[in-house]
């Protein structure tokens, strides 16, 4: 009897261990934010654009494989749409066939949290990808700037690529453009201008950036490029995805 009450007992041990041990495990989780755009619309030529697949692809992956939590936001909540030129076998990558055969991140993407019912203290980082749709929902979306702001004052990194840089347009921080002063890359006028959209875009992220006090810098059209300074890290274009989720993952101290 006293050998059955003691196995009984490391037994209890051991499962009140194991539990806990997964509380403080999911307490240590890192959790980000991707926030992605609801517009389709790519201007008034009648065509569709969203979010560039690669841009969500690579960073997820990238945070994913090393543990990170993500919940994914949009303005309007559940399906975002995917840039159709994205989609293209061309622009195909090993990220975005994983993302293409990811049932659980497509049933994901179809439930996507509303934008609205977000708040910077459930997570340790938000994360913007790009594509042409959020330079007509995000830029000027309330809900997105005071976000962007709220993480920022809270002491949490703030990471874009591509276009999304192009989401900080509005953001201020103590009356002052958050860009104000800072090192920050995006999608560049040349990379615009040899896609064809300079005209079609309500404005050009680098002039606009730039304009907004900010000390924008740029690499190879088309190759890997990003920037970090303080908690804001930037990317150039689709290729600089995983330089900004890596930045991130630093600063996650993952």
């Amino acid at each position: 009897m006293k050998k059955i009450a003691l196995f009984a007992i490391i037994a209890f041990g051991a499962s009140n261990i194991s539990v806990m041990a997964q509380k403080s495990n999911k307490k240590s989780m890192k959790k980000v934010l991707f926030v992605v755009t609801s517009n389709d619309k790519l201007g008034n030529t009648g065509e569709k654009t969203g979010f560039w697949s690669e841009e969500l692809a690579a960073p997820y992956y990238e945070l994913l494989d090393q543990g990170v939590e993500i919940t994914i936001a949009t303005p309007l909540g559940g399906q975002p749409p995917i840039d159709p030129k994205s989609a293209d076998p061309a622009s195909a990558t090993e990220d975005t066939k994983r993302f293409d055969a990811d049932k659980v991140l497509q049933e994901k993407l179809k439930h996507t949290h509303k934008l609205s019912t977000i708040n910077q203290k459930d997570y340790d980082a938000v994360f913007y990808p790009g594509g042409h749709g959020p330079l007509w929902d995000l830029v000027e979306d309330k809900n997105s700037i005071a976000l962007i702001e709220s993480f920022y004052t809270h002491k949490k990194p703030v990471a874009f690529v591509c276009h999304a840089p192009a989401v900080l347009k509005n953001v201020k921080v103590n009356g002052e453009f958050l860009v104000k002063g800072k090192k920050v890359t995006g999608f560049t006028n040349e990379e615009e201008e040899a896609v064809g959209l300079t005209k079609v875009v309500p404005f050009l992220l680098e002039d606009a950036l730039t304009q907004n006090g900010a000390q924008f810098s740029k690499g190879p059209n088309w190759a890997p490029y990003a920037v970090e300074d303080g908690l804001l890290i930037t990317g150039q274009n689709p290729a600089s995805s995983k330089l900004v989720a890596g930045k991130l993952l630093e600063k996650l101290g993952k």
